[in-house]
């Protein structure tokens, strides 16, 4: 039998951590920095839990 392939755009923007929950970046991170606060950007660059009505898909393209 082939093996699963694990999504390769899904590898790249999600983690799974210790405990099982999918992590993944804040959007608006990579560019335009000048007409953003500081305030704005350390709450951007901190990842966030994934919504609980994508976790299935997710789990899915990852292969678990």
């Amino acid at each position: 039998m082939p093996k699963n392939k694990t999504h390769s755009g899904a590898k790249k923007r999600f983690r799974v951590t210790g405990t099982g929950k999918i992590m993944h970046e804040q959007p608006g991170m990579r560019h335009n920095f000048e007409s953003k606060s500081s305030h704005r950007t350390r709450r951007l660059s901190q990842d966030k839990v994934l919504a609980k009505a994508d976790v299935k898909d997710v789990r899915r393209m990852l292969g678990r």
